[in-house]
């Protein structure tokens, strides 16, 4: 046997090693075992042992390698790398990681997430969503919301307090709901399918908000005088964070509390002075209980050494003196309550900290524990079920309404919006699913709720905008029967709030990924800083060597998923769902693979390369979409007919994620993507955007009544009564369906094709004809008077346009 076989039976037991992340230890064995057999047959020299000699020993000798290798990189790396602020260990330490670090790992363990419990509904939580929540998306009125009103409905807002809405957080021994993630999600869905004021009115107060701050951190007397009364709706609760000066960067508030003594109810008490203008606040407009951000200090000392304490929360009732609150924003004719709130110098006592004196300095921390959980779960599930509901909506639209002679969803220009619009629907789904089920589970997933928060509002303004473009005029004109417009409108909203989609993408998503779910980052952050030198040096060895291991075992994975397009790698199914797998497997390994790399060459300075980061993100976050779709596919009995949807899905993901990989590869830093192009992609791009026929799939499925059309659009409010333009549209759509058979049993009869028009006319004639009975008459008769509603829009007295309507709005507020 020649030498160039052997050195090549090396390569492969290294590149086995490496592929396989065995340990160092089991990698030397390994290999000096091929040298022992080189030796045998007189192949291998005394030289080689040599070099593998000086290689492996300094590398296996754990207090060698601590001293000599260690040590030096040690040094250079607390240069290369500054230490986190405070801020920014609160805001990495606050979640947890979960499924995503799977994902970051390069090795994703495909049946850790379809072991994961199918998310279900209790039977409470279900009696709910038929009852309670079917009944108020009956009673709302969306024109008479954003037209007339300006606001929900004096009924409705008892409704809601009545039964708890505002609770589904707070436990039931203080009179809440108690409600899962789940259970939550699939309320706001439905609200929101309907209107977005109710389901941004019911969910604030379940999310980021006084409620969640009391349960987590709140005194038991916090407890015990305001949970009870904001489960029964007594008091409205909101919270101030945003100010003018402070958006995105929320840390940098400007907002302060000055500790102080003063007087309270005849006594001096210890107290604080606070100054605060915030504004975007919701639901500030009503509240009764204001939940409040500032920068406390302590110039006197009167707590302690510590002078700047830092970002604190506390609770204040809206009827203390000197808080102001009443006035309101107008968000793009969204008609939730939405305001500023203002203070100077307001004197309250330190037991309005949430927490107590205790928690001062604690809110930063307190603020980002729960915004990742609530973040994941209300403007997720909102954007969501608006696209779920417009799915159907917009295939119903696009099968009844005609041009050309033909229904307009057969249309291959309407075909690719509406696969866009059905698979982010079948998409968003599944991933608010997984997402809430990770909550459910005990997880804060703070990676995960950035990635959710931006990819799904995201998807969701690119949904209505196709919608729109689909239904033209009757999108346009607003109306009683415009399910669409205030949506279009009110998109933005949700793009901007809790965290701007440019900031989550540019700085946040892999800001936050690249330490919390690495394997090692913050392990090697933790020991470089850790003021126990000689156990910072351990830790840092270990996390160091194993840090290297990782980068070569993603090398050679990612090389080799390359060559072979990764069709050795595992996958749980050799089913049709098999190669998405795998795609994701290479996937997972490039990042992992990039994400090293550009830490190594840009250190402290990666936060500051903002494109960068993002298009790591992106990777990251399609691949945990994806992901979340093929656990839907599982979950649901992987139905072969939901087929199309679960390959829209996947393949768009696995699109946008190479189209960021490939972006990301003209860009890398120090020249270094002309190199890694043909070893991550040696044969081009492997992934195509899904092709014309999957979009025909798609689009005929959400014009075409079927279990699988029910599941893409399952929970949503679909009663055909008067205030439901959807649901009456439904209707028709069964009416259209059964019309058409009859339309042409007439046309036959007549010897003649009548336009698909005034099929109540053709009634007529078909009865005239004979052929034609009542029943079919009748239903011929309802089809146009349907279609009629469906394909018509509103118009108005002109004086029900004017400014001076906005007096009867003023009456109402005033009320």
């Amino acid at each position: 046997m020649t030498t160039p076989i052997w050195i090549l039976a090396l390569i492969a037991v290294l590149g086995s090693a490496a592929y396989l992340r065995v340990s160092l230890k089991s990698a030397t064995l390994a290999t000096a075992v091929v040298l022992i057999m080189g030796t045998s047959l007189d192949v291998i020299g005394w030289y080689t042992w040599l070099i593998f000699l000086l290689i492996t020993l300094p590398l296996n000798l754990t207090s060698f390698r601590e001293s000599v290798i260690s040590r030096p990189l040690l040094k250079m790396y607390r240069g290369i790398m500054p230490e986190m602020s405070r801020t920014e260990k609160e805001a990495i330490d606050a979640g947890t990681t979960w499924w995503e670090a799977d994902l970051f790992a390069g090795n994703p363990d495909w049946k850790k997430l379809h072991n994961y419990p199918v998310p279900h509904l209790s039977v409470e939580e279900q009696a709910f969503l038929d009852g309670p929540v079917e009944q108020v998306c009956a009673m709302l009125n969306h024109h008479q919301v954003s037209h007339q009103l300006a606001d929900l409905p004096p009924e409705i807002w008892q409704f809601l307090k009545e039964h708890g809405f505002f609770a589904m957080i707070i436990k039931k021994q203080y009179g809440g709901l108690e409600y899962s993630a789940y259970a939550q999600s699939r309320v706001l869905q439905k609200l929101s399918g309907v209107s977005s004021e109710l389901a941004s009115t019911v969910g604030v107060p379940n999310s980021l908000g006084p409620g969640e701050l009391l349960q987590h951190y709140g005194t038991q007397e916090q407890k015990d005088h305001y949970l009870p009364r904001l489960a029964k709706g007594v008091e409205i609760p909101c919270f101030a964070l945003t100010s003018p000066e402070a958006g995105s960067d929320a840390g940098a508030i400007p907002d302060v509390g000055i500790v102080c003594k003063g007087q309270w109810q005849g006594e001096e008490v210890l107290g604080m002075r606070l100054t605060w203008n915030k504004r975007y606040i919701t639901l500030a407009p009503v509240a009764t209980v204001l939940g409040l951000a500032v920068k406390l200090k302590d110039p006197e000392h009167l707590l302690g050494d510590v002078e700047e304490l830092g970002i604190t929360c506390a609770l204040i009732p809206t009827n203390t003196p000197g808080v102001e609150t009443g006035r309101r924003h107008f968000p793009l004719n969204c008609m939730f309550m939405n305001g500023p709130t203002r203070g100077n110098d307001v004197f309250v006592p330190l037991d309005y900290i949430i927490g107590g004196p205790s928690m001062a300095g604690q809110g930063w921390r307190m603020l980002v524990e729960c915004l990742s959980v609530g973040r994941g779960i209300t403007l997720p599930s909102n954007s969501t079920g608006g696209v779920k509901t417009m799915a159907l909506a917009t295939g119903a639209y696009a099968r009844i309404r005609r041009q050309f002679k033909l229904p307009i969803g057969k249309l291959e220009g309407i075909e690719e919006p509406m696969a866009r619009i059905g698979g982010n629907a079948y998409l968003m789904d599944g991933v608010t699913s997984l997402t809430t089920t990770g909550i459910d589970l005990g997880e804060k997933p703070s990676v995960i709720s950035a990635i959710v928060k931006y990819h799904l509002t995201d998807r969701m303004q690119r949904s209505i905008i196709d919608a729109m473009d689909i239904h033209g005029g009757k999108g346009v004109c607003l109306g009683p029967n415009n399910y669409l417009g205030r949506g279009y409108q009110a998109a933005p909203i949700a793009i901007t709030v809790e965290g701007a989609n440019i900031l989550t993408r540019s700085m946040i998503i892999y800001g936050q990924g690249a330490i919390r779910c690495h394997p090692y980052v913050l392990a090697e952050m933790d020991a470089a800083f850790n003021p126990d030198t000689q156990q910072g040096l351990s830790d840092f060895d270990a996390a160091i060597f194993g840090h290297i291991g990782f980068t070569i075992s993603n090398l050679v994975r990612s090389v080799w998923f390359g060559l072979t397009s990764s069709r050795f790698s595992e996958s749980p199914y050799k089913d049709h769902t098999k190669r998405y797998y795998q795609h994701l497997n290479r996937l997972s390994a490039n990042m992992a693979l990039l994400s090293d790399l550009a830490m190594a060459t840009l250190g402290g300075n990666l936060k500051r390369k903002e494109r960068i980061s993002a298009r790591l993100g992106d990777i990251l976050s399609q691949m945990y979409l994806a992901s979340a779709a093929l656990k839907r596919y599982q979950d649901e009995g992987r139905q072969r007919q939901d087929l199309p949807l679960l390959q829209w899905s996947v393949e768009d993901a696995l699109f946008k994620a190479q189209t960021a990989l490939d972006e990301l590869l003209d860009n890398f830093p120090s020249g270094l993507g002309w190199v890694l192009r043909p070893l991550l992609l040696p044969f081009g791009r492997p992934f195509k955007r899904p092709s014309d026929t999957l979009d025909h799939k798609v689009a005929m499925i959400m014009q075409t009544p079927s279990a699988t059309r029910d599941r893409l659009g399952a929970g949503q409010f679909w009663q055909n009564c008067d205030n439901n333009a959807v649901g009456i549209q439904e209707q028709t759509l069964l009416d259209i369906l059964a019309a058409e058979p009859l339309y042409e049993k007439v046309c036959q009869a007549i010897g003649t094709k009548l336009p698909f028009m005034w099929l109540d006319k053709i009634a007529a004639e078909g009865q005239a004809l004979g052929v034609l009975n009542e029943h079919e008459v009748a239903l011929l008769e309802r089809a146009e008077i349907g279609r009629m509603k469906s394909i018509n829009v509103d118009d108005f007295n002109p004086l029900e346009l004017t400014a001076n309507n906005l007096s009867k709005q003023a009456a109402h507020q005033a009320a």
